[in-house]
């Protein structure tokens, strides 16, 4: 299951590539290409690089409970992410907030200007697989104002 949010802008994509939704759930199935690299850091959200070609990386991300991504895009990426294990609660800022909790085998979709949080709300640590396409993994930070919306 994946939702396309109403904000994400899909890029041209090249025809050979799977969906990044796809490749997500390929690369969180096949966990003996990753479990090697995986680690929990107490201080921060841990995440390392898998995979990357010339079109896509790939990047496995651990979170334990009360971590965080704080409220971000991603540039001119577009994307996908795929929890693996345990519960991430994802906030889309645009001028409301609006909250999605989700769990082993569900993923969301980002375009460029995609303004987002992602957290481990639970109380268990959370596996997720990231895959970003039209670039790295760059982001701009953001905090809300509810006014405005998202300000850089």
């Amino acid at each position: 299951m994946f939702a396309v949010p109403e904000n994400s802008l899909v890029l041209p994509e090249n025809t050979r590539l799977l969906h990044p939704v796809r490749v997500a759930l390929a690369w969180a199935a096949d966990r003996d290409r990753w479990k090697h690299l995986l680690r929990y850091d107490p201080e921060e959200r841990f995440s390392t690089l898998v995979d990357k070609t010339d079109d896509q990386e790939i990047w496995l991300m651990s979170w334990l409970p009360g971590q965080t991504a704080s409220l971000h895009d991603h540039d001119h990426t577009s994307g996908a992410f795929t929890v693996v294990s345990g519960l991430l609660t994802e906030v889309v800022t645009t001028r409301i907030q609006v909250v999605h909790s989700l769990r082993a085998g569900q993923s969301r979709v980002w375009g460029p200007g995609y303004v987002h949080q992602v957290r481990n709300d639970g109380v268990d640590p959370a596996v997720s697989i990231h895959v970003y396409r039209h670039g790295t993994r760059a982001m701009t930070s953001y905090r809300y104002d509810p006014v405005n919306g998202p300000v850089r």
